[in-house]
């Protein structure tokens, strides 16, 4: 399958970034990876192939607005 960069708040090529699989139109997230015990134990329904990244809000606000939002450039 095919991604396609959508953007990134991070300089010097560092995550986070977004990226969209092209054919299903999911969106693939780049991030630090969630180790904080406290946190993961307060996740629901987590399956054995899922894992959590850490994005700040200004990445998706930005790049992965709402639908009958248009993206700040």
């Amino acid at each position: 399958m095919t991604l396609r960069f959508i953007g990134t708040t991070s300089e010097h090529g560092n995550c986070p970034t977004l990226y969209e699989v092209v054919e299903t139109g999911e969106i693939l997230v780049q991030g630090e990876r969630e180790t904080d015990p406290e946190h993961l134990a307060q996740l629901r329904d987590v399956k054995d192939s899922e894992t959590f990244v850490r994005v700040p809000r200004e990445l998706l606000t930005r790049f992965a607005p709402r639908a009958d939002e248009q993206p700040k450039e």
